[in-house]
């Protein structure tokens, strides 16, 4: 497998973008594979100094790119939607190396939706518009003005960084905004890989701006760039205690922020589903991307006057699953271990696997395990209660579609979840009946497309990314009145 792309055609480390240059930044960090366990190379960390001459960069490029023509970012972003396009192979590859994904869903699914994503946001530039209400007094007249706010900061993490990369940076940057992005220490290159692509289109020096830290030094990098008086907003997607230390920053310093945090999401299998849809989706739904999706599958709410022959075909579809030659890649040793204690925890409590993928066929390097479904799970039970950000999901039995609907929206978190049900009018009264961001209905809980807006509610934060709605976000509202 060609698990490391030609990096003769880009850096030996991976470097800082600030003020439309790579710059060395003030140390290096080993970046590791989860192909191999090993280094695969090393990355620029960015000092606070670094840090602060990219939101002055940004800042100092603001009045410019915020006055050019709609029409005129618009090209750009399109030609920076082309150039990732024509490298798609090679950055799928540094997908790859640096997070373990398969081929599918670097070169299939991620670095494709991103491409799509970008092109829907440029698309959208040259319909951002205000509007001119009537107002009340006579001879006088008003506008409505649609605004770039200044300086984005955008925080973003690694299992699917081209997607989390576009939409942070290309939707600040539609709406005439300048951005820094401070990369996950996990995926470097990835996130490199994106800003070299807009500085060759064509975008202006201190549009975009991309660093990285070590881990150790993020709080104080982070938390310095949210306190600089040229930050206006801040972006953030990972999980809910992180959230929580950034919003805590954002509100000390009154900065608004959009979250979009970690998820619990629950498939709800009604008594007249159709079980082939049903079994693929679940299962599609909890094991895409190792589980390292925000909206993978946690919890299988089953009907229980179908759950015996739910089980009966979960059961099959796995074992035909268990023939595959490939198997899940964590992004690293301590979530594997993680992993393993719900498991164990949940078997030592009286759950029971109802069977997993991949035992047979040991893999001699990376940070690899099984695929796992688990039934008999109770409430109490942490596997039930935590985010497991892994290809592990877990059943219960429910007595009717109200428990199932209760049962979901207990969990504190609220980003996506699925009904499976051949009628649709029960499926949409009870989307309505859910505490979450998204319903799918008769289809897996990953969904994420351009024209949708993204986000959560409860514990999975506020705001939205993509279409109108994520570039509203970035927008400042004026209101403008003259007399006639």
């Amino acid at each position: 497998m060609d698990l490391l792309y030609d990096t003769t055609a880009s850096p030996a480390v991976v470097p800082l973008i600030i003020d439309g240059e790579e710059k060395s930044g003030a140390s290096t960090f080993d970046v590791m594979s989860p192909y191999t366990g090993k280094t695969c190379w090393k990355a620029a960390s960015a000092s606070l100094e670094d840090a602060t001459k990219a939101v002055e960069s940004a800042a100092d490029a603001f009045p410019e790119w915020s006055q050019t023509k709609p029409t005129a970012r618009r090209d750009i972003l399109l030609k920076a939607a082309d150039i990732l396009e024509a490298r798609l192979d090679g950055y799928a590859c540094y997908m790859r190396t640096e997070m373990g994904a398969d081929v599918g869903t670097s070169k299939y699914f991620v670095v494709p939706l991103a491409i799509r994503m970008l092109r829907d946001i440029a698309g959208r530039i040259t319909s951002i518009c205000g509007s001119v209400p009537i107002v009340e007094v006579e001879g006088q007249s008003a506008m409505v003005l649609k605004e770039a706010m200044g300086v984005i900061l955008g925080i973003v993490p690694w299992n699917a960084p081209y997607v989390f990369g576009i939409r942070a940076a290309a939707c600040a940057l539609a709406g005439g905004n300048t951005t820094v992005i401070k990369s996950s220490e996990l995926t470097p290159r990835c996130y490199w890989a994106i800003g070299r692509a807009f500085l060759d289109a064509g975008l202006p020096k201190g549009c975009f701006n991309v660093i990285c830290t070590r881990p150790e030094d993020a709080p104080e990098v982070v938390n310095a760039m949210i306190e600089h008086p040229a930050v206006r907003k801040v972006n953030f997607t990972g999980s809910t205690a992180t959230g929580r230390q950034i919003a805590t920053s954002c509100g000390r310093n009154l900065k608004p922020c959009l979250m979009e945090l970690g998820g619990k999401n629950s498939a709800i299998v009604c008594s007249d589903a159709d079980l082939d849809v049903t079994v693929q989706a679940v299962l599609m739904g909890a094991w895409c991307n190792s589980g390292q999706i925000c909206m993978s599958t946690d919890r299988i709410l089953v009907h229980r006057d179908i759950a015996k022959e739910f089980m009966h075909h979960l059961w099959l579809a796995i074992q035909q699953m268990s023939a595959s030659d490939s198997q899940p890649r964590l992004i690293h040793a301590a979530s594997k271990a993680r992993v393993e204690r719900l498991i164990s925890s949940a078997i030592d409590s009286g759950a029971r696997l109802v069977q997993d993928v991949g035992e047979q066929n040991a893999v001699a390097e990376g940070i690899h395990m099984r695929s796992v479904v688990l039934q008999d799970v109770n409430e109490d039970m942490p596997v039930w209660n935590e985010e497991a950000f892994a290809p592990l999901a877990a059943c219960r039995i429910v007595a009717s579609d109200d428990e199932a609907v209760g049962a979901a929206n207990s969990t504190g978190y609220g980003l996506s979840a699925a009904i499976f049900t051949r009628d649709l009018r029960k499926g949409l009264a009870m989307a309505k009946k859910l505490q979450t961001g998204a319903v799918h209905i008769n289809s897996m809980t990953i969904h994420d497309e351009p024209v949708l807006p993204h986000g959560g509610v409860k514990n999975s934060g506020w705001g939205r990314f993509n279409a109108v709605e994520g570039l509203n976000e970035f927008l400042v509202t004026k209101n403008v009145t003259w007399m006639d």
